[in-house]
């Protein structure tokens, strides 16, 4: 038997096969829609995912405005910031982030949920959040995936 067959193979940058797909957040839950968006982000869909590389696909999210929020979290969920100065910490609901940066929280979900590192902001650049339908990548053919089908 031939073992050199049997070769662990490593993804990278330049062998990732990276796809370009489309999701619809209009009526879906903003965590389990993040949840499934960063995982496609990562990588961890895929056969030959491989921790230490950027290795996941391209995510376009449209219609951002229309996620959905269970529960009392529109008037009880906080964002937090920090202007830089002694003081500065600002507050915001949910409500009122949506209303100001509806793409914010859509962002801020995913961000969390990938590695606080340098791989994990590589990983950030490859996510496309869009206010409404309509998006400026068409030209990349983005596939349509659904999630809760």
């Amino acid at each position: 038997m031939d073992t050199l067959s049997y070769k662990t193979i490593s993804a990278n940058k330049e062998n990732a096969d990276k796809k370009w797909l489309l999701v619809d957040a209009e009526g879906q839950t903003l965590g389990r829609i993040a949840s499934e968006v960063a995982k496609r982000l990562r990588g961890k869909h895929k056969t030959n995912f491989t921790p230490h590389a950027d290795c996941g696909d391209y995510v376009i999210v449209v219609n951002a405005e229309k996620i959905v929020l269970t529960g009392n979290k529109w008037e009880s969920k906080e964002y937090i910031r920090y202007t830089g100065y002694p003081g500065g910490q600002r507050k915001r609901s949910a409500r009122e982030q949506m209303n100001r940066k509806p793409f914010a929280m859509m962002e801020d979900a995913v961000r969390g949920m990938l590695p606080k590192n340098t791989l994990g902001r590589a990983i950030f650049r490859n996510l496309h959040v869009v206010v409404g339908p309509d998006h400026k990548y068409e030209a990349q053919q983005p596939e349509l995936i659904t999630f809760n089908a």
